[in-house]
């Protein structure tokens, strides 16, 4: 019995990958700086795993952005808007984050996870260009002198996951489509089993043993006609590769058609046993092919709760039942990277009871060596008391409170017709509106000032002073811009989860637990370790200062239940339900005084809605029930005149636009300008007939957009969209923007909407 890990975190222990690219970005080191810090980065990753006592090592597992990106540009899969950047390196972050006269890739969620990759397109001469799964064996080898097994993103994921090209009568832009919806998905599929044969036969003529090629999209619900074109796929990729073994590892939920897809023609398949019994129970009724290794995915790499080892170790004793020892590998059931690189920097941060509860990616290594060493050195599991710290944590008046809510219908009574219009009556609105999501940019004065704060360098008078003069600022720059809706610009906030997670019951936070969220961005998820609510007041003081500063509406921001639980590591023992209604109640509590503290725009964020969506189409039902109830739950209790706005964004939205609908928003905004308004038709399908704010430029890239861009966004949303339902605003919120693009951005903005409503006034 031998161990592995994949996805182990690319940012280093202290983000050290964040300030090495953006340094880069910014022009403070040369290319070969950059590459020469990476490299160093990822040796020290390499050897950490090595050191832990980890059989089998990965490599090509690196990214100086997405990985994804990595594989497309691997096969020269280069938008044609990016061909003119002769640097490869250049063009490579330009695809990401976009140019000065290209707007970037897509970027949406990888799975159901809050990870954002970059989206393929495939068009072009797609060939390989560069073996990297290659150079990253050869460069570990001769540094380190380690035998590593390649880790690559699989065919049939990378070209289920891309988007295709094709031209729609009558639009203003080429549609893009989700690639097995497109008539050349099994031509792509065909073309990228020839290309991964090719790179697979490099490696092994470099004496390379053995290859990981990560297939997620294999828990998906297939079709039948996908599962056989998934088996056609494997059966020309694995041609001329003997001696090469192939191991195909899924994650985040059971394998679709298992008594199909576990006969792939590779010699090892990789199931995740944490997130359900579903691979067991299909184990039990199908078998286990004799002839391949199973990697058995034993300890989670997507929460931060410490495994029950004594529960395991009987798990995998059972697995013995039925696949011999020798033929099972003990890894991670999904990529480390969701989690934090280590606990240690924790140590006397947190309580020692919530940290006996926990481990981080360095801790999922000692236990899988520790599970190792019990069924082949027959070494005593360590005494785990994991129950009884949990009940401490109760609180049982939180938990009667949400279970009255449980049966209970939860709605506003009034029609969304009816309250719009007393709402637009009292807000006095123009058409097209303008606003912005929520936050401005947060400068490094700004940074500098919450970190002194919170050590103690200044008192909280001066902290609150620094605060309020941010709020005057950026009410006035609004003002100056014209913007119709302001907002206070969450200066105050660190993150949009943590800021929350502060101030409520039950939340834990580390001192280091950064998790990559998508390139250089790092989020510390909050530990809700404990019943949740709400001891005092969060928001008020802020919002009420800034509306008294203008007599434009200024929006209450409130990150949602749905959110706040999504992207934070919540307790496993507890009903994931259970949580976001005690979430929802606390978060109530705050609306009903924003509004008794006359703020008429209060916007209930939840981008994580959709990412919450269970793979599984057989489990979304239920998720979907919970998750429309617990946002309504937020706000229910309020006036027919108190607008109500949620935001979403970089999710795919059709399948799911009829919950969207029951969530009961007055005002919904979205991301509608990486996915070149794709979006829109979402919406136009649906007949949605609430308010949308369209999301008119990317704020992940630096690139200010131009106004012919903004305007085709928005001529086409007219398309789908009543004009008197249209609402204008950036695709998210502009907390990593300098202020110079975001003032340019904004003046873009509110002059298309200025122009579009002389028109069609």
């Amino acid at each position: 019995m031998k161990t592995t890990v994949y996805g182990y975190p690319k940012i280093g222990p202290n983000r050290e990958l964040k300030k090495v690219v953006e340094s880069y970005w910014k022009k403070e080191i040369s290319k070969e700086e950059l590459w020469e810090k990476t490299q160093e980065i990822n040796l020290n990753r390499v050897k950490k795993i090595k050191e832990s006592g980890i059989d089998i090592i990965p490599s090509n597992d690196f990214s100086l952005y997405d990985f994804v990106l990595d594989v497309a540009t691997m096969f020269n899969v280069i938008p044609e808007r990016f061909k003119k950047i002769e640097d490869s390196l250049d063009r490579y972050f330009a695809m990401a984050r976009g140019s000065d006269d290209a707007i970037a890739c897509e970027m949406t969620k990888w799975f159901d996870t809050n990870y954002h990759y970059i989206v393929p397109e495939l068009a072009g001469d797609i060939k390989l260009v560069k073996n990297r799964p290659l150079e990253s064996y050869r460069s570990i080898k001769q540094a380190l002198g380690i035998e590593t097994k390649p880790v690559i993103v699989g065919p049939f994921t990378f070209v289920y996951l891309s988007k295709v090209y094709q031209r729609q009568e009558g639009s203003i832009l080429m549609q893009m489509v989700k690639a097995p919806e497109s008539e050349k998905f099994e031509q792509f599929l065909d073309l990228f089993a020839n290309l991964y044969n090719q790179v697979l036969k490099e490696l092994k003529a470099e004496g390379v043993k053995a290859v990981q090629l990560d297939e997620p999209a294999f828990v998906l619900d297939l079709s039948e006609k996908e599962v056989n074109l998934a088996l056609k796929t494997y059966e020309k990729l694995v041609e001329g590769l003997d001696g090469l073994d192939i191991f195909v590892q899924t994650y985040y939920e059971s394998l679709s058609a298992y008594d199909k897809l576990i006969n792939l023609p590779v010699k090892g398949i990789g199931l995740d046993f944490v997130s359900n019994n579903e691979n067991f129970e299909n184990i039990k009724k199908y078998g286990f092919p004799k002839d391949k290794i199973l990697v058995a995915g034993v300890v989670s790499g997507r929460d931060p709760w410490k495994t029950d080892l004594q529960s395991t170790a009987n798990f995998i004793k059972s697995l013995t039942d039925y696949i011999p020892a020798e033929n099972i590998i003990l890894s991670n059931a999904a990529p480390l990277f969701h989690l934090p690189v280590s606990l240690a920097p924790e140590v006397g941060h947190l309580s020692e009871d919530l940290i006996n509860l926990l481990s981080f990616a360095d801790e999922r290594l000692l236990e899988l060596k520790t599970l190792k060493e019990h069924f082949t050195e027959g070494k005593e599991l360590p005494a785990q008391n994991l129950q009884d710290i949990r009940d401490k944590y109760k609180n049982e008046e939180v938990r009667k409170l949400v279970d009255n809510y449980k049966n209970k219908e939860v709605s506003r009574p009034t029609p969304f017709k009816e309250r719009y219009k007393k709402q637009m009556d009292i807000l006095k609105l123009p058409l097209f509106p303008t606003t912005t999501i929520g936050s401005f940019p947060q400068t490094q004065e700004v940074r500098k000032t919450r970190a002194d704060y919170k050590a103690g360098r200044i008192t909280e008078e001066q902290y609150k002073e620094f605060i309020r003069k941010q709020i005057q600022n950026v009410i006035k720059i609004q003002e100056e811009l014209d913007i119709d809706v302001l907002v206070h610009g969450e200066f105050e906030r660190t993150d949009m989860v943590e800021f929350f997670g502060e101030k409520l019951e039950g939340f834990a936070f580390t001192k280091n637990g950064w998790v990559q969220s998508y390139g250089t961005r790092c989020v510390r998820p909050p530990i809700i370790y404990g019943d949740v609510s709400r001891p005092n007041p969060m928001t008020v003081e802020e919002i009420t200062y800034a509306q008294s500063l203008t007599n434009r509406p200024v929006k209450g921001m409130l990150t949602g239940p749905v959110t706040i639980l999504n992207w934070s590591f919540y307790r496993k023992d507890i009903p994931k339900e259970d949580i976001a209604y005690q979430i929802a109640l606390a978060l109530r509590e705050e609306v009903e005084d924003l509004e008794k503290a006359g703020i008429k725009i209060i916007q209930i964020d939840e981008p994580a809605f959709r990412e919450g969506l269970p793979l599984k189409k057989n489990k979304q039902q239920h998720y979907l029930n919970w998750a429309v109830k617990a946002f309504k739950l937020s706000h229910n209790t309020v006036k027919d005149e108190t607008q109500i706005h949620t935001h979403m964004c970089y999710s795919e939205f059709n399948e799911i636009i009829e919950y969207i609908y029951k969530m009961d928003a007055d005002v919904i905004s979205i991301e509608a300008s990486r996915s070149k308004g794709e979006i829109l038709q979402a919406f136009e399908n649906f007949k949605y007939d609430h308010a949308i704010g369209i999301g008119v430029y990317d704020i992940h890239s630096p690139r200010v957009p131009r106004e012919e861009e903004i305007e085709e966004i928005l001529r086409r949303s007219l398309r789908y969209i009543d004009k008197e339902l249209i609402w204008v605003n950036p695709d998210c919120g502009l907390k990593t923007r300098g202020w110079d693009e975001t003032i340019k951005s904004l003046k873009n903005m509110v002059n298309v909407a200025k122009k579009l409503r002389k028109e069609y006034t």
